[in-house]
């Protein structure tokens, strides 16, 4: 394994332990903390971890998860308050390596609304489906095109009427410079194949405008026609 890939696990470490951090700070401030000082937070943690980021990292409630590329600003950041949900997209790269991406959904409440829980499930699924799909590929030595997966992941969301709250790509390569690699896109119009050790992103979501958004983002790479998930996978929605 090259250096870049260590340090890229060595990244997704350090974002795991950031993760869980974060939905401490979380759940023993509820009504006290906004999106803003959680932002706040996770970059303080980012540094302590000497993990690079070219900007902010993303807390959305609620309907600002709608917007698939929500920043908060101190002015208008909402209050996390009970019975809120709430996106964390955070990301990093330590020593000048591919950089690790992953986003979260969380819950303050024990009584998830079932319009969220169901989404949450189709957007996990259709996630798997994406995994599923590179697996069989590379079970046969062939390395799936990037429309590939994002065709079969989109047509998965389409299948439960979902697709036109699907807003972007279902991923992308990562980068040393920029989370967001020029490699390959797994994207509508992607002609190129996964690259085997140039690790990427698995990323669904569907947004529902002035509601909420939901999005599960895992990485991954190739290697000896294997797919290494790098990421803790999410499955549930965490509950605080």
């Amino acid at each position: 394994m090259n250096k870049h890939l260590k340090n890229h696990l060595i990244a997704s470490e350090k974002l795991e332990k950031i993760k869980n951090k974060i939905f401490e700070f979380i759940k023993n401030n509820i009504g006290k903390i906004s999106e803003y000082d959680t932002q706040k937070f996770i970059i303080k943690e980012l540094k302590k971890e000497n993990l690079e980021t070219h900007d902010s990292p993303i807390v959305a409630v609620n309907e600002n998860a709608s917007n698939a590329h929500y920043f908060s600003q101190k002015e208008t950041a909402k209050i996390i308050n009970e019975n809120n949900l709430i996106m964390i997209d955070l990301w990093g790269s330590y020593k000048n390596s591919y950089y690790a991406d992953i986003t979260w959904m969380v819950y303050t409440g024990n009584d998830i609304p079932e319009k969220i829980k169901k989404a949450f499930r189709k957007v996990i699924e259709s996630r798997d489906f994406a995994i599923k799909f590179i697996q069989s590929h590379l079970k046969n030595k062939q390395l799936p095109i990037g429309y590939e997966v994002d065709k079969i992941t989109r047509d998965y969301l389409k299948s439960h009427g979902l697709d036109e709250f699907f807003t972007h790509t279902t991923g992308h390569s990562l980068g040393k410079q920029h989370c967001h690699g020029k490699t390959f896109k797994l994207s509508k119009k992607e002609h190129k194949k996964i690259k085997p050790k140039i690790p990427f992103t698995i990323e669904p979501g569907i947004y529902f405008k002035d509601e909420f958004g939901i999005r599960s983002e895992i990485n991954c790479y190739v290697d000896n026609y294997k797919l290494i998930i790098t990421s803790s996978v999410q499955k549930e929605i965490v509950i605080l």
